[in-house]
């Protein structure tokens, strides 16, 4: 297929696809014509990279992924970089977490305490309504 149908069919654009060409992530096949051509490997790729970037990969990280199918395995996570990446990435998200939970924890407290100096308690009537 030509870039334009590969684009159509991962959901993405030409520019996208030449990106990723130029990142070494997509292979970068020509006809006699010059006419980029691309195989459903080629589509096995791109959804392989889309999906990673939808859960928050870089891009650069979906690179051991690309790679991985390449070589033949049926799964882009079935090679030891690739589950190297997804651990990287799982401590990267529970010290995210970890630092929105101490953040929610303070924005809490201090409606607890901004609460309780109201006069009349936690439910004031706005004197501006009607």
């Amino acid at each position: 297929m030509q870039i334009g149908e590969l684009a159509e069919r991962a959901g993405t654009t030409t520019r996208t696809l030449r990106y990723y060409e130029s990142r070494g992530l997509l292979p970068a096949r020509r006809t006699v014509n010059g006419y980029r051509t691309y195989d459903e490997d080629d589509l096995r790729l791109l959804q392989q990279i889309r999906t990673l970037q939808d859960f928050g990969f870089e891009l650069e990280e979906t690179r051991p992924f690309v790679e991985c199918l390449r070589a033949g395995h049926p799964a882009g996570d079935a090679c030891p970089a690739s589950l190297a990446v997804y651990r990287r990435k799982l401590a990267e998200l529970d010290g995210l977490i970890g630092r929105l939970q101490a953040v929610r924890d303070q924005v809490a407290a201090q409606l607890v305490r901004a609460e309780a100096a109201l006069p009349g308690g936690p439910d004031p009537q706005c004197e501006l309504g009607g």
